[in-house]
């Protein structure tokens, strides 16, 4: 489970190959700890401590997010301080859906079905701008989308689990987050880590806020104190390597790489997330889920090539 989309930066100058292999290097390894994420969630939460368990992770990485910009959260505006705030409102509800959803589906459902990010993104901006997408994205949409009904059917066709439809719901949220991010003019000059440290902050309030919440679960405290020592490793994987190590990683590389060769090697998450879930995992997905599997990397990587505004 991914951290927050931040501004593009600026678009560096092709570096040579061996500089762009390094860069990629690291990129690559973030979308591997993303797509282990889903697993590591999985093994740390239960219904009953989704809340609590998004309160002790992002306790954990952003005092080190503040600690980092502390003088770029300052010379924020007002303005920016809002907008990132808004942002952070709709992540924790993402997080909320993801979390909640891989709970009740297996992780390699959920690392497949997110990436429809990639699909509902360019059709939810083509229709705010009213251009049609191109036929080959349409092709790619429909791939993907009959890739998602397979891989939900398991070992015959029913209806999807609670956990997919939380998960489709969450894909549809990061679409939203992502539309919304391009659209608040007061974000533009903003520093990136000090937006993202806002947003994670209001993203955290929220789940602070639920966890005062009568019938919202266990407390942060109760939570903690049940964990066992390969639990408190889960979490500090997804506090560590998913969040702090993930975002510093894109910081880094988008001054040293191109944004497509930082959205190929990121595209690659789902891959990573349906291997940790059935090599790491025991999870199995039957003839059905892996010709699912199959489509939905298909439909996802064409789409990633055909959606409107690819080539730039």
């Amino acid at each position: 489970m991914t951290t927050a989309p931040t501004p593009a930066l600026a678009v560096p100058r092709p570096a040579a190959p061996r500089r762009a292999w390094l860069a990629d290097l690291p990129l690559l390894l973030v979308a591997v700890v993303w797509g282990g994420s889903y697993l590591a969630a999985k093994g740390v939460t239960t219904a009953h401590t989704v809340v609590a368990v998004l309160v002790l992770r992002f306790a954990m990485a952003l005092p080190v997010l503040v600690a980092a910009g502390y003088r770029g959260l300052r010379a924020l505006r007002p303005a920016q301080v809002r907008a990132a705030g808004l942002l952070g409102l709709v992540l924790g509800g993402i997080f909320l859906l993801e979390t909640y959803g891989v709970v009740h589906t297996s992780a390699t459902n959920a690392g497949l079905i997110i990436s429809l990010t990639m699909i509902f993104t360019p059709l939810a901006e083509a229709a705010v701008r009213r251009r049609r997408p191109s036929g080959g994205f349409l092709a790619a949409a429909g791939l993907s989308v009959a890739g998602v009904v397979l891989l939900t059917q398991g070992a015959g066709f029913t209806a999807p689990s609670t956990g997919d439809l939380l998960i489709l719901g969450a894909a549809l949220a990061r679409t939203v987050h992502v539309l919304l991010a391009g659209r608040l003019s007061a974000l533009e000059d903003a520093d990136a880590l000090s937006l993202t440290t806002v947003q994670l902050g209001a993203a955290t309030l929220v789940f602070v806020l639920l966890c005062a919440a009568p019938g919202t679960g266990a407390t942060p405290w109760a939570a903690a104190a049940d964990l066992g020592p390969g639990q408190w490793a889960g979490l500090a994987f997804l506090a560590v390597f998913c969040t702090l190590f993930a975002f510093f990683v894109q910081m880094w590389a988008v001054r040293r790489t191109s944004p497509s060769r930082v959205s190929l090697l990121l595209g690659t998450e789902p891959l990573w997330a349906a291997l940790a879930g059935t090599a790491l995992g025991g999870e199995h997905l039957g003839a059905w889920g892996l010709a699912g599997a199959v489509l939905v990397l298909a439909g996802t990587g064409w789409g990633r090539r055909t959606a409107p505004g690819a080539a730039a």
